[in-house]
């Protein structure tokens, strides 16, 4: 039963059910819980928050097990007001599948030899070990929250994006509708992380990126498609000069995802900011693409651990 004022996302607390390496740099963890059975279920490229364990596997309580706080969406304060010691810090992934009947949830995670803690958890998961996962309450009809996927009427649609953002490309390309033209471009560490994934007719192109610099086969790629595109890219051109203004990555986060709008084409990006930067600059400044037909999401920045207070 949907409810009006429950809030669209929830804390569970997540057991492991299966851990699988799915190739050198990407572990698939397969999570349970009781309460999955309202788990959301609108996919896409939607957001959830890890709230890791601790050293001793413990979980941190910010009201999991309290109905009111669920209720009232309290997870987030209580999180930041639990002292040093205790709060654990949690980080941000794509649901990659979540079957409400079977009670499971898959979260894809990225690990290589320099992991941050949740690719480290992650890489060490074994059956029965918890975390919390912050995830989409299906009672409530703001459910849908954290997607940044809003394709509109788009037939043409390109997808572009690192290894961060493999799980969520994969995601959209299983959810969507039968027909449309559909370009993806996934950079991943190196061509064994070529990904499994159900995607009709679209073109998935997996770049591995070996010994090049991170981003350089993603930006080639997608200068690649533009000039072969033109045709496309023209009638997706803004109806006014547009002002893309800077963004200082130092301070500043990339992010920016228009709602669903009429248009032939969408583009969808997402990754390491200073090259999400790069390919926002050359579709939207570049190739004069209407900035309300692209989303560009920077999932991390090089140098930076993600924020989250």
């Amino acid at each position: 039963m949907i409810t009006a004022t429950r809030p669209a996302y929830r804390p569970y607390v997540a057991t492991v059910k299966a851990a699988q390496r799915l190739s050198p740099h990407f572990v698939r963890v397969t999570f349970t819980c009781p309460d999955f059975d309202v788990f959301g279920t609108d996919r896409r490229d939607q957001r959830v928050k890890l709230v890791l364990p601790g050293a001793d596997g413990r979980v941190c309580d910010i009201g999991q097990d309290d109905p009111d706080a669920i209720a009232n969406g309290e997870w987030y304060t209580r999180w930041r007001d639990l002292p040093d010691e205790e709060r654990m810090p949690f980080r941000t992934y794509t649901v990659r599948r979540i079957d409400p009947d079977a009670l499971e949830l898959d979260i894809d995670f990225v690990v290589h030899h320099d992991a941050g803690p949740a690719g480290s958890w992650a890489e060490a998961a074994t059956v029965g070990d918890q975390l919390v996962v912050v995830g989409p309450d299906a009672r409530s009809p703001e459910s849908a929250q954290g997607i940044d996927f809003h394709p509109g009427t788009a037939r043409r649609i390109l997808l572009a994006g690192d290894e961060t953002a493999a799980p969520a490309i994969c995601a959209v390309l299983e959810g969507l509708e039968p027909g449309l033209d559909v370009d993806a471009f996934i950079e991943v560490p190196t061509i064994d992380d070529a990904l499994t994934v159900r995607c009709g007719d679209a073109r998935v192109h997996w770049l591995a990126r070996s010994d090049r610099p991170h981003g350089e086969a993603l930006i080639e790629a997608i200068e690649g498609w533009t000039t072969a595109s033109s045709d496309v890219l023209a009638r997706a051109a803004a109806p006014r000069p547009q002002v893309l203004e800077d963004i200082d990555l130092e301070v500043e986060l990339l992010w920016d995802s228009p709602d669903d709008a009429e248009g032939e084409f969408y583009a969808w990006i997402a990754g390491e900011s200073s090259t999400v930067k790069l390919l926002r600059r050359m579709l939207v400044s570049g190739c004069g693409v209407d900035r309300g037909r692209v989303a560009f999401m920077g999932y991390w920045r090089a140098g930076q651990v993600e924020r989250t207070a």
